[in-house]
């Protein structure tokens, strides 16, 4: 399977965790857009469809591209179209040290393994996380709403799971 990571170089190196995962052989860094895959699917808060567990096999053929950006500066790195099939992660609770606790302020990391576990990729999701203290906090923080997205058959039943455990929340007005 191929994992990529689009690198904006925004965040600090020290905790930046694309760099992490790239250390580790565990991802591919892509330094220009234009070359993410076509067909790869992309991470993207903004978009409209969200990812389900059919996805799968998108993902096997095509690869996973999350975009490593600071929070901060979202909006500008997100102003423009990125190629490939844009999908956003269902609502989870973020664990690393950044924004513990902050619904959808995943770390690269996070968002890539969240991906992989709701595809049920779920060692794989697992083997990401190994790498941060945090890691299984994650886990155990999004325990039940992984579980229950990774089971779901259609984007309108993620969208019941995502009020049924975080309410009537619009990501886009939480980012």
């Amino acid at each position: 399977m191929k994992l990529y990571i689009y690198h904006l170089h925004q965040d600090d190196p020290k905790k930046c965790t694309a760099i992490k995962l790239y250390k580790f052989k565990l991802v591919r860094l892509v330094k220009n857009p234009k070359l993410i895959p076509k067909f790869a699917i992309v991470l993207n808060p903004y978009a409209n469809e969200i990812l389900i567990p059919l996805d799968k096999k998108l993902i096997e053929d095509n690869g996973l591209i999350a975009i490593d950006c600071s929070w901060n500066k979202i909006h500008e790195a997100f102003k423009k179209h990125f190629k490939g099939i844009n999908k956003r992660l269902p609502f989870l609770l973020a664990a690393n040290p950044v924004n513990y606790g902050k619904l959808g302020k995943l770390s690269s990391a996070e968002a890539l393994a969240s991906a992989l576990y709701i595809v049920n990729y779920k060692k794989e999701a697992e083997k990401i996380l190994s790498l941060f203290k945090w890691g299984e906090t994650f886990l155990t923080l999004n325990k039940n709403p992984l579980e229950d997205y990774s089971k779901a058959k259609c984007e309108e039943e993620i969208l019941k799971l995502e009020k049924e455990y975080f309410g009537e929340i619009s990501l886009t007005n939480n980012i």
